[in-house]
C-alpha cells in the first residue's frame, strides 16, 4: 500500500510539468561527461554525433572512463559534470555504501542489453542438463540449475569456481545472483566486516571492467561473467565461449544504466540539467523510432574507436534486434536493447526499490530497513519531475509526442508478473520487504550477517 508520501510526491511531479514550458536561461554551457565502452551508452553518443546537446545550447565533451570507480569519483569530484552509470552507483554513494555521495538520476538510459557468458568448457559440461528443441538446439531461457553439477565437480576437485561481474552494484551484479540463486546456488553475501561478497559462496564472485572480460576468461582466471554488449557477443565471435541467457529473459524489460549527476550540481544549474535530459531524450526517441530503422547508423557511430570501439559487426549482433548463443545460433531478440519505447527513460521509484532490495538481499545493506526507508531513498535519488519538466518542453517545442511519456505516473510501474521473471517471483516495488520474503535465498525481515552466518 503506497503512503501519502507517495501521493504528494507524484502531486508535486504534476504540478511541475503543467507550467507553459520557457526558453532555458543556461547556467552553465560547457560540460564534460564520462562513459564506459558499453554500446548502452548510445543516448550520450546519439546526443552529441545528432547535435542535440548544442541544440540546447550545450557544448559537451565526452570523455570514456578507465572503470566505473574512476568515473563515480569524477563525477563526485567535478572533474565530470554528469555520465553514464550503473544504476546502483547513485543509489549506493547516496546511502553510503562504498563513496558517499548525494548523486540524483533525471534520467535513465536504457532497459535489457546484459547477458551471462560462461566459457566454452563450462559450457560443454552444462550442455547434458540443459533441455533442447525439436530442432536439436538449446532451450531458452537456461537455468543456472544446469550449472549447479558442474559448480558441485568443481568444489569437489578443490577448484574455487569463479565468475565475474562488473562493480559491486552494478546490475551485473544483481543480475548473476539472480540467476544463480534461481537455479539453487548460493552466490555469496557481503557484510561490513567482509565486502568481497563471497560468504558462503557457491560461486566466486569478483570485479573485472566489462571490456575486459573475455580475455580474463580466455585466460582461465574466471570460467563466465555477466556484462553489458558487446562483451557477450565478443566472446561468441572470438569463439572463447557461449552466452547462456540474456537478462530480457531474466527479467522481461529491466532498468538497466542510469544517467547520473550530483544533487548539487542539479540545484545550482536546475536549468542546465533539463536541458541535457532534454538532449538525451531526443537522442533515445532516434534510437527507437520507427522499429529501430536509426540502429546501423547508432552501429557505426558506436564501433567507432572512442566510443565502444568494438567492430560493427559485433555491436550489430545485438543492437540490431538478434543476439546470437552458440556459434550460428542467432535467435531474434527485438527488444534486447531498448532506449525509449515502454518508457524506459522514466527514472522510475520502484526500478530504484529493486537495486536496493537486492542490496538488502545480499547484505551490502546490512540491517533491515522499513519500507518507507526505501520509498524515501528512491525519491531522493531518481528524479521524476525533472525529466517530466524536459518532456514537457519536448511536446510543447514539437520534439516528442504527448503520448510517450508517463504524466499521471505515481513513479511506479505496475508489479512485474511472475511470467516474465526467471524465478516466477512477481516483483511490486510498493512492497519491497514484501518481495524480499518471497525470495528463497537472500536476507529478509531481521537478519542480518555476523561473521560467516545469518542471524536473526
Amino acid at each position: 500500500m503506497k503512503t501519502t508520501f507517495h501521493l504528494a510526491l507524484a502531486s508535486t511531479m504534476l504540478m511541475s510539468t503543467t507550467a507553459m514550458a520557457q526558453s532555458l536561461d543556461l547556467e552553465i554551457e560547457d560540460l564534460t561527461f564520462g562513459f564506459i565502452k558499453l554500446t548502452d551508452m548510445a543516448p550520450l553518443a546519439i546526443a552529441y554525433e545528432n547535435g542535440y546537446f548544442e541544440d540546447e545550447g550545450l557544448f559537451v565533451t565526452l570523455e570514456a572512463q578507465a572503470n566505473w570507480k574512476v568515473l563515480l569519483d569524477g563525477v563526485i569530484s567535478g572533474e565530470l559534470d554528469g555520465a553514464h552509470m550503473l544504476a546502483g552507483q547513485p543509489l549506493a554513494a547516496t546511502i553510503g555504501y562504498g563513496t558517499e555521495a548525494h548523486i540524483i538520476t533525471p534520467f535513465s538510459m536504457d532497459l535489457n542489453g546484459n547477458g551471462i557468458t560462461v566459457s566454452n568448457e563450462i559450457w560443454e559440461a552444462m550442455k547434458p542438463n540443459v533441455p533442447l528443441m525439436e530442432d536439436g538446439r538449446p532451450q531458452h531461457p537456461i537455468s543456472a540449475a544446469a550449472m549447479a553439477p558442474v559448480v558441485e565437480d568443481y568444489k569437489d576437485q578443490g577448484i574455487p569456481f569463479n565468475m565475474g561481474m562488473v562493480f559491486p552494484v552494478s546490475t551485473h551484479n544483481y543480475e548473476i545472483r539472480y540467476w544463480l540463486a534461481a537455479g539453487g546456488l548460493q552466490p555469496g553475501y557481503y557484510s561490513p566486516q567482509d565486502i568481497s561478497g563471497q560468504i558462503g559462496a557457491d560461486v566466486l564472485l569478483s570485479v573485472t571492467p566489462p571490456p575486459q572480460m573475455p580475455a580474463t576468461m580466455e585466460a582461465g582466471t574466471i570460467f563466465g561473467y555477466a556484462v553489458g554488449e558487446p562483451w557477450n557477443q565478443q566472446a561468441v565471435f572470438k569463439g572463447i565461449g557461449v552466452p547462456v541467457i540474456t537478462d530480457y529473459d531474466m527479467w522481461k524489460n529491466n532498468p538497466e544504466k542510469v544517467f547520473g549527476i550530483t544533487a548539487e550540481f542539479a540545484e545550482e544549474n536546475p536549468n542546465t540539467t533539463i536541458a541535457l535530459t532534454k538532449a538525451l531524450i531526443r537522442a533515445a526517441i532516434w534510437l527507437d523510432e520507427n522499429d529501430n530503422a536509426n540502429r546501423e547508423e547508432a552501429v557505426e557511430i558506436l564501433s567507432r574507436s572512442e566510443y565502444v570501439g568494438a567492430d560493427e559487426e559485433v555491436i550489430a549482433n545485438s543492437m540490431t534486434g538478434f543476439f546470437e548463443f552458440e556459434k550460428g545460433d542467432v535467435r531474434p531478440a527485438p527488444d534486447f536493447n531498448v532506449f525509449f519505447r515502454y518508457n524506459a527513460t522514466y527514472p522510475f521509484y520502484s526500478d530504484a526499490i529493486w537495486y536496493l532490495t537486492q542490496m538488502r538481499r545480499w547484505g551490502q545493506i546490512a540491517e533491515p530497513k522499513s519500507d518507507e526507508w526505501f520509498f524515501e531513498t528512491a525519491a531522493s535519488v531518481y528524479r521524476p519531475d525533472i525529466y517530466l519538466d524536459a518532456a514537457r518542453m519536448l511536446v510543447d517545442e514539437g520534439m516528442a509526442n504527448e503520448a510517450d511519456f508517463p504524466w499521471d505516473s505515481d513513479g511506479f510501474k505496475a508489479p512485474t508478473p511472475a511470467a516474465d521473471i526467471i524465478d516466477g517471483i512477481p516483483y511490486d516495488g510498493t512492497q519491497p520487504n514484501a518481495y524480499l520474503d518471497s525470495l528463497p535465498i537472500g536476507l529478509k525481515g531481521e537478519q542480518i550477517i555476523v561473521g560467516s552466518e545469518i542471524q536473526g
